[in-house]
């Protein structure tokens, strides 16, 4: 049986920004927001936040390149689960590959993944 995690979000991170999609299901109901953050520190203390007031117990993101690192850090201090999930095991997942299916498929159970939990990067 697959573990299925009510309150989670798919993190899209780029350069200059982060994509962040919630979903929340309650009462029966599934209820979908998406903000865009940039990646400065400010911003990310805020998604961080903004992560923890929606009640999130899982966060997910594709570790591509270095630019999720600081993400890492900032959101590693939050009170939900963090997982940095394996660029190559969500790319072979089939269907379009696109930014906002990438946010899609860091909404999936978290339980359906091969991720690579990694340590803070020094």
């Amino acid at each position: 049986m697959d573990i299925i995690y009510e309150q989670v979000a798919g993190l899209d991170v780029h350069k200059d920004t982060v994509v962040a999609c919630v979903r929340i299901v309650a009462e029966g109901k599934t209820r979908r927001e998406c903000r865009t953050f940039s990646t400065t520190t400010d911003q990310l203390v805020e998604l961080r936040v903004w992560l923890e007031e929606c009640r999130c117990t899982h966060v997910a993101m594709e570790a591509t390149g270095v630019y999720w690192m600081p993400v890492f850090r900032i959101l590693g201090e939050g009170v939900f689960e963090l997982i940095v999930a394996n660029a190559a095991h969500i790319k072979n997942v089939p269907g379009r590959k696109t930014d906002v299916n990438d946010r899609d498929l860091d909404r999936r159970p978290v339980g359906l993944w091969a991720v690579s939990r990694l340590a803070c990067p020094e």
